[in-house]
């Protein structure tokens, strides 16, 4: 039943209107007074009034105090759970922290880096400022400072006679070169963000105009004749790649190729002698099903990955094929992978590569991994689209490409001098002249790391491996026969801006200037360079993924944090400190459901399955696989979160300097030092990414 309204209320409120009303007028009259002074005592007693048709207003004053109660107790429950809520995220955020700080102290102790200590330096210089300026704060010597003259002078006590002269100390000799520091990287900050908006201009002309590259011909399923396919090698370096080997295996045996044309090469460098069982029977499974594929093995893993690719380049048989396509362990390519790329170097004997773009199947897995599809989506659509279009060069991505084999000869082939073997042959292969096309429209599945482990040491490889490079082949450019302009885009823009410049300021601007002029207010680090332009840049970088436009602030801080760990890989590979040439294989966890891959098994390699032995085969080998993979996994290494030294300690600089910046009202300021701490808080509990119980 409909519950009737309750008007005790409004009767009450009429009574008391009227009874007001004729109190105020019975007053003026019986005293006498005035026409005029009854007016003006009717002028100060206001009256509001509906009008006699908003029924909207009279149904409002119609609620009940009990209505209004409920109200009140429904936003208190709301209220209540959110705070439930807020406290139980931090109880779960604290036992886990401290589960981590037991675990890291119990630990055997690491060497500390050289950035390490400098930034525990740092954070202690910091506290001892924090401290010295609430004393001061507490005095009011904020509002009023003392002076060296009047310190002097009077008799005063010894703090306010040190506080006087660290004022006049930071104002004349820590603040000007301070300043032009700061003014330094905001000019480098400048002409980076100028050069990612020319790039997002000239990604947006591409679309605008529809420019992609067009193939003079191509490989229809009309071609009866196999000799009309060119030879074509595909190979698969990998080591120890236990979770991701078979569904790369069965994605390139499975390429829409003549079998008679082709041959699969897997470069196993594995140590783990279970894992080589596993490859090898792999290996042996679609053999038994007519693939042309071989597998090889290093006794000596020299050169890593790169020495892996140049023995396996060594072998008699590879004078007999035009072209080689590259996939790492963990990638998937399409079945006409090749019937889309090869046919673009026919007709255009100056291509020496075609790129084609990543597509990750763990995408949506954690934040982790949505912040890095931003930061590679814009890689790819943006960065390597521009470059492919208007300067036909750009880094190779070290896997999902596709090289003429002449033109990896013509530039020395592989070397093992860095950790970016990619990057060193496509810049050989630039100065001696030849072309690079990338191909936005074809896409290579593949994995994000999804720990933070994982992607720091990626990234650290990925930053360092440049620098080192640069110092190896800088006079190789000079010397080269390419024109000036391609001499200059080289050095200026694709290693010094890209891949130093970019790193330097990021970390040296947000980590260290901004606190340190918290300080010294005497140097200025203006808003628009703190909040402003980063934001710009930010939404830049996301607009080839619209998608992670909700992540944008999540996006900006995490790129902040990174650049510690970019800064730290540029110095060590510019200046070959630390590890610098040292590889480390990017953990994988095969994220390919195994129903795709057993339906990508039965659909796809009918055609090659002849009779029924080989299908009996393949359930043997399968069998026995499996039965391996589960004793291995059991004697497999644990996996487990841990703690970030580095990133804490520069938490606790930027929350310094928050409360430090609320001193001062600087409220910009506060709040960006206030959640770029938070999320290097976050980032050095290892709270992001994949979460190991």
């Amino acid at each position: 039943m409909s519950r009737q309204p309750n008007y005790e209320f409004q009767e009450w409120w009429n009574k008391q209107r009227v009874e007001e009303d004729n109190g105020v007028f019975s007053s003026g009259s019986s005293s006498g007074a005035s026409p005029s002074s009854a007016e003006s005592h009717s002028f100060l007693n206001v009256e509001i009034r509906s009008p006699s048709g908003d029924g909207a207003l009279d149904k409002e004053r119609t609620r009940s105090a009990r209505q209004l109660s409920w109200i009140y107790l429904i936003k208190i429950q709301q209220i209540a759970g959110s705070v439930a809520f807020i406290t139980n995220s931090f109880i779960s955020i604290v036992r886990t922290a401290n589960r981590r700080i037991a675990a890291s102290s119990s630990a055997a102790p690491r060497a500390e880096s050289r950035l390490y200590r400098v930034i525990k330096v740092f954070l202690t210089v910091s506290v001892l400022l924090l401290l010295f300026e609430l004393i001061a704060y507490f005095k009011g010597w904020h509002f009023s400072p003392p002076t060296v003259e009047s310190a002097s002078a009077e008799v005063v006590d010894l703090v306010e006679y040190v506080y006087a002269h660290w004022l006049e100390i930071r104002a004349n000799y820590l603040a000007p070169p301070l300043q032009g520091l700061t003014n330094m990287c905001i000019v480098l900050f400048l002409v980076q963000s100028l050069d990612r908006l020319v790039l997002v201009l000239g990604c947006f002309w591409i679309k605008f105009r529809g420019l992609k590259p067009v193939a003079q011909m191509e490989y229809s399923s009309d071609l009866e004749n196999a000799q009309d396919y060119p030879m074509v090698l595909v190979q698969i370096p990998m080591c120890n790649e236990r979770e991701v080997y078979q569904q790369s295996i069965a994605a390139v045996c499975t390429l829409d190729w003549p079998k008679e044309r082709m041959l699969v090469q897997i470069l196993d460098d594995s140590d783990d002698s279970d894992v080589q069982d596993l490859i090898k029977a792999e290996v042996h499974k679609w053999q038994n099903k007519g693939v042309n594929i071989i597998y090889r093995h290093r006794l000596l893993r020299t050169g890593y990955k790169a020495g892996n690719l140049k023995s396996a380049m060594g072998c008699d048989y590879v004078k007999d094929y035009e072209f080689v396509a590259i996939f790492d362990a963990d990638f998937q390519p399409a079945s006409d992978f090749l019937k889309k790329t090869i046919p673009h170097f026919k007709g255009n004997d100056e291509l020496g590569l075609v790129q084609a773009r990543w597509s990750f199947v763990n995408k949506d897995e954690n934040l982790l991994t949505r912040l890095q599809n931003i930061n590679l989506t814009f890689h790819f659509e943006v960065e390597q689209q521009v470059n492919g279009w208007f300067v036909n060069f750009f880094g190779f991505n070290g896997t999902a490409g596709v090289w003429r084999i002449k033109a990896l000869e013509e530039c020395g082939g592989w070397l093992d001098r860095t950790t970016v073997e990619d990057m060193d042959i496509a810049v050989r292969a630039h100065l001696c002249g030849w072309k690079f096309i990338y191909l936005n429209d074809v896409k290579c599945l593949c994995e994000l790391p999804e720990s933070y482990e994982a992607y720091k040491k990626q990234q650290y490889r990925w930053h360092s491996g440049p620098m080192h490079l640069f110092r190896l082949c800088f006079f190789d450019i000079l010397r080269s026969k390419v024109s000036w302009a391609k001499k200059a885009n080289l050095i200026f823009l694709f290693f010094l801006l890209r891949k130093l410049i970019l790193p330097f300021y990021s970390f040296t601007l947000f980590c260290i200037i901004l606190p340190l002029s918290m300080f010294l207010p005497e140097a200025e680090l203006p808003a628009w360079i703190v909040c402003y332009i980063p934001g710009i840049m930010s939404v830049l970088n996301i607009l080839p993924d619209p998608q992670s436009f909700p992540f944008i602030v999540p996006y900006l801080l995490f790129e902040n944090t990174m650049s510690v760990t970019k800064f730290n890989a540029m110095i060590s590979g510019l200046f070959q400190l630390g590890c610098s040439y040292e590889w480390i294989v990017t953990k994988k966890l095969g994220r390919s459901s195994e129903a795709d891959l057993v339906g990508m098994s039965e659909t796809d390699s009918e055609p090659l399955l002849q009779n029924s032995s080989v299908h009996r085969s393949s359930s043997d080998s399968g069998l026995a696989e499996l039965s391996k993979l589960e004793m291995t996994r059991k004697t497999k290494k644990k996996r487990k979160n841990r703690l970030y030294r580095k990133e804490l300690a520069l938490s606790f600089i930027l929350l310094t300097a928050a409360l430090r910046s609320l001193l001062t009202a600087q409220g910009i300021h506060f709040y960006f030092l206030l959640f770029q701490g938070i999320t290097f808080l976050v980032v050095g509990l290892d709270l992001i990414g994949e979460q190991v119980n």
